[in-house]
């Protein structure tokens, strides 16, 4: 770490077990992080690193990579990130790396490397049962052993809660399992992810309805099926004391499905001979089903709401691997580490939407009525349904070398060539085909000074990139809007790929204070985006995909922990200041200030909306006697713009303060309780918040005068709640 010329973080299984998930170890110490609930689901939240997102939500732009056991698990459909299909459980560490083109593809703010358990590594048996709030009950067990020339390591997970929304349970299932086997020079390590998983996160709602009930939802169902197939193999072989191979390969399969019950445009035709039918949002164009028939009005001629029911099905196959070669001899008399390699990854997704309408009923739930909506290609109106075929190929080429100069001072050079083609095959007719191929070579160079035992300085500048997925080219066409982020629409001339350039300085270092060591960094980071992509609102639920000029993310990252023998704390703080660097009007149709046109406009250093700008961590624990832990963590995190105000117009999303604490207690060697519990101050706090019309579906509160409707909808954040249980070890 001391030759490393950027700011780096390591999270333990201790950490996340502390914390309870992966998610929530990075959002309760890391300075640059924050969650933010697109979804409103526990388990499926949006990561941000330094103002660049992992999200399970397709459409939203990717700007970190995510590795699990060596393997990239963006999926290929999307970039997006499902957090629920990494068993938290079977996690041995997490490493969180700043910016680095040797990560591939859409590292942008950086790359999350999570090395999973062995028996090797983890010997002996845990079971954990528990449970709690929101009718939580949750089964853990976790098995490793090994003979020293091979291992075992097994782990699943059970979970069934209610939410604390309505309409928002969740039903978790995943198993982990790890087969391993050393030979003298040779390891090798077959790994299986599974999971099936069904959540229904409820997303945002008006304010004026939450101002009623919290606990309430705009439209739903919302539901979001997962489940995963996954398997990789890994192996490593040392051929003398100084060179060294690792290599990977993997099959992923993905299977997801989706349910949005959203509002809709569509409505009762007029009067005349479309009378009985229902009509566009102009009241004139028919809607149709696919064989061309006529919807009947089953708004009762507006008496009744009516929504939409967009669903959406992802299967995905894919194929890959990677193999380097390690070589650490000394140059010229001096320490040397280098690493070069190639990676090959291949999937083949098959995507389908479609589109049903519904009477909405007195709970906001959009009742299935067997009307599904084909409107035809090439028209101004959404609701298209899609069967799309994108077979996606990333090939890459890297190598990193760190180089000492002295025994003090190190410098590291790094590069990446990226060779990504996205070939799409329409279904259902030729709107949709489409092939887009990206090149690019990203570097890095940096340097470290170690200036004593306990002090290290770094400077370093890495180029990234990401290219547009195949949602973003299929909708990226402002005369024909799709209905994100189900319908697609046309592949009109090709994005561009998105390029970042990223300054790195700091300092870090360590200590003895007492009887214990403090530890401390400081940093700053600056990443100026060219090329970004810009999801662009013309409703709701409908918009596209544009390149603006720039954007920056700039700011600083410090941070002190202090451990001795029975007692820990930290402190961090983090500031981005994420901003556009470029003027542009965008629609914003529910904008209370937009202009005539229905745009607003955005001007260079108007704040990115979704990205809080301040972040500071506070956490502590003691252990009054050997077995026995008491903890708590403080976040205070600053306020946000509301998606749909890039212009900053409007009163931003509040900050909030949240208060976690938990507590284990060793009744015997082999036997702990242990408790959690969230939101301590029973805050009234959003994650997340946008721009909409709350308004002609009946939600309470929202007032029927125009004038007085709040166009701001939130994801709260749940009350103050308590888990616990009994962890048996074995």
């Amino acid at each position: 770490m001391d030759k490393t010329p950027a700011a780096t973080e390591v999270l333990s299984t201790a950490d996340l077990a502390k914390a309870g998930s992966v998610v929530a170890g990075l959002s309760d110490r890391l300075a640059g992080v924050t969650l933010s609930d697109n979804l409103g689901s526990p388990f499926q939240p949006d990561v941000l690193l330094r103002g660049f997102e992992a999200s399970p939500v397709l459409g939203t732009p990717q700007g970190v990579a995510v590795y699990q056991n060596g393997t990239r698990i963006n999926e290929a459909f999307g970039e997006t990130v499902n957090w629920d299909l990494i068993p938290d459980l079977a996690i041995r560490r997490l490493n969180v790396i700043s910016a680095n083109p040797v990560f591939g593809l859409n590292a942008l703010g950086g790359a999350l490397v999570v090395e999973m358990k062995t028996g090797f590594t983890d010997p002996g048996g845990e079971l954990q049962l528990s449970g709690g709030a929101f009718a939580r009950r949750d089964l853990a067990a976790e098995f490793g052993a090994s003979n020293g020339a091979f291992s075992a390591y097994v782990a699943a997970r059970v979970l069934d809660e209610d939410g604390w929304r309505d309409f928002s349970p969740s039903h978790l299932r995943q198993a982990y399992a790890d087969f391993g086997a050393r030979s003298g020079r040779l390891s090798l390590d077959l790994s299986v992810t599974a999971a099936d998983n069904r959540l229904f996160g409820q997303s945002a709602a008006p304010v004026q309805e939450l101002a009623v009930d919290r606990s309430r939802v705009f439209t739903n169902p919302q539901e979001n099926d997962n489940r995963l197939a996954f398997v990789t193999l890994n192996g490593a072989y040392a051929a003398s004391d100084t060179v060294s191979l690792q290599g990977a390969a993997y099959f992923r399969g993905l299977r997801q499905g989706v349910i949005n019950g959203n509002t809709t445009d569509a409505t009762a035709c007029g009067e005349g001979p479309d009378f009985g039918f229902l009509c566009q949002g102009d009241a004139a164009t028919p809607l149709t089903d696919a064989a061309g028939h006529r919807l009947p009005d089953i708004s009762r001629d507006g008496l009744a709401p009516i929504g939409q029911n967009d669903r959406e099905h992802i299967r995905s196959d894919g194929l890959g691997g990677s193999i380097q070669a390690t070589l650490t001899a000394s140059v010229l008399g001096r320490a040397n580490h280098l690493a070069f390699g190639a990676s090959l990854d291949s999937a083949v997704t098959q995507f389908s939407s479609s589109v049903e309408v519904g009477v909405i009923d007195p709970s906001l739930a959009i009742v299935s009525s067997g009307l599904f909506v084909a409107t035809p290609e090439n028209t101004p109106f959404t609701a298209t349904p899609v069967a799309l075929r994108a077979a996606s190929t990333y090939a890459g080429l890297y190598a990193t070398d760190t180089f000492s100069l002295t025994e003090r001072f190190a410098v590291t050079a790094s590069g990446r060539y990226n060779h990504a083609r996205i070939d799409l095959a329409d279904r259902r007719g030729d709107a949709l085909n489409g092939l887009s191929v990206y090149l690019r070579f990203n570097p890095a160079l940096g340097a470290t000074y170690r200036w004593g035992p306990g002090l290290t300085t770094y400077i370093g500048y890495a180029e990234g990139s990401r290219v547009p997925n195949a949602s973003e080219i299929e909708c990226s066409n402002p005369r024909v809007p799709c209905l994100l982020p189900s319908s697609l629409a046309s592949d009109p001339p090709t994005l561009r790929q998105v390029v970042s350039h990223t300054w790195e300085a700091g300092m870090r270092g360590r200590l003895a204070l007492g009887p214990g060591a403090l530890s401390w960094k400081a940093g700053y980071v600056r990443t100026a985006v060219s090329d970004d992509i810009q999801a662009v609102s013309t409703s709701l639920s409908a918009g596209y995909f544009q390149n603006i000029a720039g954007t920056r993310r700039e700011g600083v990252e410090l941070g002190a922990a202090y451990r001795a023998a029975r007692i820990g704390a930290f402190v961090s703080y983090g500031l981005v200041d994420a901003t556009y660097r470029s003027t542009f009007d965008l629609p914003s149709a529910t904008h209370p200030l937009r202009q005539g046109t229905g745009n607003i406009h955005v001007s260079p250093g108007d704040r990115l909306p979704g990205i809080p700008r301040h972040r500071l961590k506070l956490g502590a624990d003691i252990e009054p006697r050997p077995g026995w832990t008491l903890g708590a963590t403080l976040a205070w995190v600053g306020d946000q713009v509301y998606r749909g105000d890039e212009s900053n117009q409007l009163q931003p999303l509040p900050a909030y303060v949240a208060v976690k604490l938990h507590a284990n207690l060793d009744l015997t060697p082999r036997m702990a309780v242990f408790v959690t519990i969230n939101n301590l101050l029973d805050a009234r706090y959003a994650t997340f918040g946008l721009l909409g019309d709350p308004t002609g579906v009946g939600a309470p509160g929202v007032p029927t005068d125009a004038a007085a409707v709040n166009p701001r909808f939130q994801s709260p954040a749940a009350p103050i709640s308590a888990f616990g249980g009994i962890r048996l070890r074995f």
